[in-house]
């Protein structure tokens, strides 16, 4: 009567009291149950009653009708779960059946176990269940008519964790699982033909983030030396460079100094630590300083005490990333350069710090434009809900630009005749100014300016270190609301 996908789901039924079968279909595994004598009751559910016909025309030819509750129900919404140990949900996708779990308000008080069979996106239902504080105790692979089927036993968890983007991908089989193994490999052959296609789109970060991915399925994730890391960044972005006034480097340690995940965010703030701690990481690496003045007392709510409560590193490149060559203002530059019709001019450097080194750069277009036409430009680039731009109308051709706060190299941009100036926190003072001196400013916000360079950073990162599990920072998000 079953295939073998509904065999798998039948024999991980516990049996220890009624079963109820969300989305029943035909009543195939509530037969099965009845007759197997696994189930003196089952509950079985469908959102349509073309499906209940079905489920009741198999319930009256097992002679099990007395024992299979039929309920129309969506989702669990009309299903009475008392008494229930075990609640199926098979055969629909992976976020529908996400959003049954997450809508879901039926008392469940004696925490069922939940046997889960995504048809498609199981990364995300993996990711959902760990954020409905739900844990995975058990996953199989099951093959059936050459495709692959991943069955999922959750039940609920005493602690808040949250999954990788790599860890949802990866699952929780058993590794001697040949099935789990086989459908492991089908999915890094997957995860390379999205970076190949990414890479024949010109998008480098994320052709890179995909074949880590694909190399993290085919062979697990890896742990590096914390020294290693920092050594490797060290050699791309030099922390000798530093302005004197920065606080760039490894400002705090973990116990051991080794790190299997690291997450990346522009800012070290409580949130960004409690999704590293719920995610397992060791390491962050920011761009802004989390130790910057000096301190003579920590409190509770600093940072630094929720990193070192939490056992974990970090490394902060400020100035030494603004500066080098494919640091912030480098990743600007070739955004603007992917959306510009730039003239067959090199960059200029905008201000010269020695050594090669420039904080910003200046760029001449092939032909002008106007302020309004390159504040709409940026916006996009950047991200940004709203761009402030000067009142300025001539058009232009020639524009520095600066991330983070470089309203006060305005002087600078006059001075090297530039008909406009990118940057960010741009102060009432210098609109005044840049108002006299008819130079347009487009000031795109701090967080916004210097955000886009955590996708190249873990680009390199992950060029460096592939088997490391390496994310972008959820919570790494621009403080400011706009109404």
């Amino acid at each position: 009567m079953l295939d073998n996908r509904l065999k798998k789901i039948a024999e991980l039924v516990s049996g220890n009291g009624a079963a109820a079968d969300i989305g029943t279909d035909h009543a195939y595994l509530a037969a099965e149950l009845v007759t197997s004598g696994k189930c003196s009751r089952v509950i079985a559910s469908d959102v349509k009653e073309g499906p209940l016909i079905a489920a009741r025309n198999t319930v009256e030819r097992y002679g099990v009708q007395d024992k299979v509750e039929l309920v129309l129900s969506d989702g669990l919404e009309n299903v009475d779960l008392k008494g229930v140990t075990d609640i199926v949900i098979a055969g629909m996708g992976g976020e529908t059946i996400a959003e049954i779990i997450g809508n879901s308000t039926a008392d469940r008080s004696d925490n069922p176990r939940f046997i889960l069979q995504p048809m498609t996106k199981v990364d995300f239902l993996r990711k959902k269940l760990y954020e409905y504080q739900y844990e995975i105790t058990e996953e199989h692979a099951v093959e059936d008519k050459e495709k692959i089927y991943v069955i999922i036993v959750a039940e609920r968890s005493a602690e808040w964790s949250r999954l990788t983007e790599s860890e949802a991908l990866y699952g929780f089989f058993d590794d001697n699982d040949e099935t789990a193994i086989k459908y492991r490999r089908r999915e890094a052959e997957r995860l390379a033909k999205v970076s190949s296609s990414l890479m024949q789109a010109g998008d480098k970060c994320g052709a890179q983030h995909y074949s880590a991915l694909s190399q993290k399925m085919e062979s697990g994730a890896d742990i590096t030396e914390i020294s290693e890391i920092y050594r490797f960044l060290d050699s791309l972005y030099p922390f000798s460079t530093q302005e004197s006034w920065d606080n760039s480097g490894l400002l705090t340690e973990n116990y051991d100094m080794k790190c299997s995940k690291m997450i990346l965010s522009l800012d070290i703030t409580n949130k960004v630590i409690n999704e590293a701690f719920e995610k397992g990481a060791e390491l962050i690496i920011s761009h802004h300083p989390v130790i910057f003045e000096p301190r003579k007392r920590i409190t509770r709510n600093d940072p630094v005490f929720r990193l070192i409560e939490c056992g974990i590193a970090a490394v902060c490149m400020h100035t030494n990333l603004d500066i080098a060559a494919g640091g912030t203002n480098g990743v600007i530059l070739q955004k603007i350069s992917e959306k510009l019709d730039i003239a067959d001019v090199p960059p200029q450097p905008f201000e010269e710090l020695g050594g090669g080194n420039s904080l910003g750069w200046i760029i001449e277009l092939a032909e002008e434009i106007t302020p309004k036409k390159l504040a709409g430009i940026c916006k996009d680039i950047f991200g940004c809900k709203y761009v402030r731009t000067s009142k300025r109308v001539r058009r232009i051709k020639k524009i520095a630009f600066c991330s983070g706060s470089g309203g006060s190299m305005l002087g600078l941009a006059a001075e090297k005749e530039c008909g406009a100036l990118i940057t960010g926190d741009v102060k009432h003072d210098v609109w005044i100014d840049a108002d006299n001196l008819d130079i347009a400013v487009i000031d795109c916000g701090h967080f916004h300016t210097e955000n886009l360079v955590l996708w190249e950073l873990r680009r390199v990162l992950e060029e460096r270190f592939p088997r490391l599990d390496i994310e972008i920072a959820e919570s790494s998000t621009d403080p400011c609301e706009y109404v």
